[in-house]
């Protein structure tokens, strides 16, 4: 919120509130929590599930309160009306004026990539879910090349849990009126629920060469030169900070990943050894956190230079989109880690484009927690698989792009245990 804003006591009509808005829900294959932080929102103006409404009025900062909704309730329950079958022509893949896209089964596209289907037009940015049912041998009826497109939410099939938190309550002042917002459609809207699978098939994420990039030479040759580069601003640095400081056991071994001069741990984290592996040794040098350095490159040599069982944690902040091999990194994580030992994978919207594969600049942001998924169940030995997602934080003060953004950048993270050898 704007610092002139006056803090309030407590909510009424004439106040604007801070909401953290945290909805929990369960796909086939993992845990999900999205984070949205709703600013501004005012009870006479704003539109809110009745049951909130009624809640929040007279209630103080920091009140907290977790509400359940069956499947249906708080978005439209799923609707085979909204599933309808594709013809080829229909799929316009010069639709972006660059290279040609392709329909591939569960990924998720513009809806205005379709042509002659009734109230879309090609200005549409909603996503909508395609589907090829003869990539599904279960589904009866099917044909050869047989697509639909999926118009219902992503979450329309899943009851959800929605956590409210009141993180600031400030007087109106003399703004009065603007546009009304609808919180539920600023949580879910073009987003949630696209990181997970279409009734529990795996996505096409494997078609149309998706490992190659831009800049195809050895990765030796770009990180030569140092570059002590911050990829997150400093509230999104805090937010991985909290994240690892949750889940990272004290005392533990831990393995940093394509490590660099930050690993975003929290200053109060005891470990027993924060190993780094990276590409350049003067990063690693710059990194005060590291106990051990190690130079290696993955994309030339997936397997990890550590004997197994050796690590209880594995972090990875920032850097899975350059990964050639990810299913064989992920095989070795999985090695190297103790039963029960948890491997983080985390990372946002910024990367250095030639270097990050194909498929990751091509999805959705909200594919990418799903396609980090797909890299643990293909690498196996991991169990207890969960997403994040973190957006709306204000974006700092003196941030060099706060004049370009107001938004704090956004946080995706994907984590899973270490399987028992009877799991």
């Amino acid at each position: 919120m704007p610092p002139e804003l006056t803090p309030a006591t407590q909510i009424d009509s004439n106040t604007l509130i801070q909401l953290r808005c945290a909805l929990h829900w369960r796909s086939v294959i993992a845990k999900h929590c999205d984070i949205f932080y709703a600013n501004r929102i005012n009870l006479w103006r704003d539109l809110l599930p009745r049951v909130i409404e009624q809640d929040l009025p007279q209630q103080p900062l920091g009140y907290q309160k977790t509400y359940q909704f069956a499947t249906g309730e708080l978005l439209p329950a799923s609707d085979e009306r909204k599933v309808f079958r594709l013809a080829p022509r229909q799929f316009n893949g010069r639709f972006s004026g660059r290279a040609p896209v392709y329909p591939r089964s569960g990924r998720f596209y513009p809806r205005g990539i379709l042509q002659s289907v009734a109230g879309v037009f090609s200005e549409d940015r909603n996503p909508f879910r395609m589907i090829d049912l003869a990539a599904h041998p279960n589904q009866p009826h099917r044909l050869p090349n047989e697509f639909h497109a999926d118009f219902n939410h992503p979450l329309a099939n899943y009851p959800l849990e929605l956590q409210l938190t009141v993180n600031g309550i400030y007087q109106q002042g003399e703004e009065r009126g603007g546009r009304s917002n609808d919180l539920i459609e600023l949580l879910t809207n073009n987003g949630p629920g696209m990181q997970t699978r279409w009734r529990d098939f795996p996505t096409d994420f494997w078609s149309d060469l998706p490992f190659l990039r831009k800049d195809g030479r050895p990765d030796t040759t770009f990180y030569n030169e140092s570059r002590l580069i911050a990829h997150l601003d400093n509230t999104a640095q805090l937010q991985l900070q909290n994240l690892y400081g949750q889940l990272l056991p004290n005392k533990g071994r831990v393995l940093d990943l394509m490590s660099s001069w930050q690993s975003h741990l929290p200053p109060t984290l005891e470990l027993s050894a924060l190993v780094g592996l990276g590409l350049n040794q003067a990063e690693l040098d710059a990194n005060p956190q590291l106990t051990e350095r190690v130079v290696h490159d993955l994309n030339h040599a997936p397997q990890l230079p550590f004997t197994s069982a050796s690590f209880d944690a594995v972090i990875c902040s920032l850097s899975v989109e350059y990964l050639i091999e990810p299913v064989a990194v992920f095989k070795e994580i999985a090695r190297v880690l103790n039963p029960g030992g948890v491997c983080v994978i985390a990372f946002s919207n910024r990367w250095f484009p030639t270097k990050a594969i194909h498929l990751w600049e091509g999805v959705h942001e909200f594919e990418r927690p799903g396609l980090v998924l797909e890299y643990f169940l293909m690498a196996g030995g991991f169990t207890a698989l969960e997403t994040l997602s973190v957006r709306g934080l204000p974006r700092p003060d003196d941030d060099k792009y706060a004049e370009q953004m107001a938004l704090s950048d956004p946080l995706y993270a994907v984590w899973a245990q270490r399987a028992n050898e009877t799991e």
